[in-house]
């Protein structure tokens, strides 16, 4: 079954609230660099590429990477601390251009803890070509359920950042395709944000093979199995 839940981090031993959250705030961005991390290393992003932010469940600020650094070995005082108006909190450095696009889903999303931008090159390849993730795998059906593309706009423009307004306002909605771009995940913490960027590249290298194989027409997962994998993983 897969089920992700936020999880909190050790309690100092003092109970002092306020040493909690330091504590959590210092996981949430260690979590954040190994997550770019892994971007990188897979060749989800590139150099200076993609971002990935996160934040606790509730609050209006968020902790996000940096623009222009080096992606594959960010360290945790390379992020910036920002609120949903862009006012930089913490940091020393420029936060991500993109910062519109996820303060934007925070904004509108209060089940969304965490934003991971990548720049899929398979997926977005075949999204250029009129071919999104389809739900061909039960991970997909799961995590992906559906998946929009959004019209072309400049990274880090306000019309970027209300073109995928339009398509968060649905809460089912978890991923997203950037046309010409990348694509967007979105997730109750870090953990699923991250899987279903990955899971979007799974099917789309799936659906690639599927199509050099010579199928024209990708095998589908059934309405029925569907219905039938919502009663059991209660998605």
């Amino acid at each position: 079954m897969w089920l992700i839940f936020y999880q909190d981090s050790e309690i100092h031993p003092l109970g002092d609230s306020l040493v909690k959250e330091l504590s959590e705030e210092e996981e949430i961005k260690r979590n954040i660099t190994r997550v770019m991390a892994t971007l990188y290393q897979r060749g989800l992003v590139s150099a200076i590429g993609g971002n990935v932010s996160a934040r606790f469940p509730g609050k209006e600020e968020f902790w996000i990477t940096p623009s222009g650094i080096f992606k594959g070995n960010l360290r945790s005082e390379d992020l910036v601390k920002v609120d949903l108006d862009g006012n930089v909190l913490e940091g020393s450095v420029k936060p991500s251009i993109e910062w519109p696009v996820h303060a934007t889903i925070y904004k509108l999303r209060s089940d969304v803890n965490a934003v991971i931008h990548a720049h899929n090159p398979i997926t977005t390849g075949l999204a250029m070509g009129g071919i999104p993730p389809k739900m061909i795998t039960i991970e997909a059906v799961v995590f992906l359920r559906k998946v929009p593309v959004i019209n072309f706009a400049l990274p880090g423009t306000d019309k970027l950042a209300e073109e995928v307004a339009k398509a968060v306002k649905e809460t089912t909605v978890k991923a997203l395709v950037l046309q010409n771009h990348g694509v967007i995940g979105l997730g109750r913490n870090l953990v699923e944000a991250e899987s279903i960027v990955e899971i979007m590249e799974e099917v789309s290298w799936m659906t690639l093979a599927c199509l050099i194989a010579g199928r024209k027409e990708l095998p589908l997962i059934s309405e029925e199995n569907i219905k039938l994998a919502k009663k059991i993983y209660g998605f």
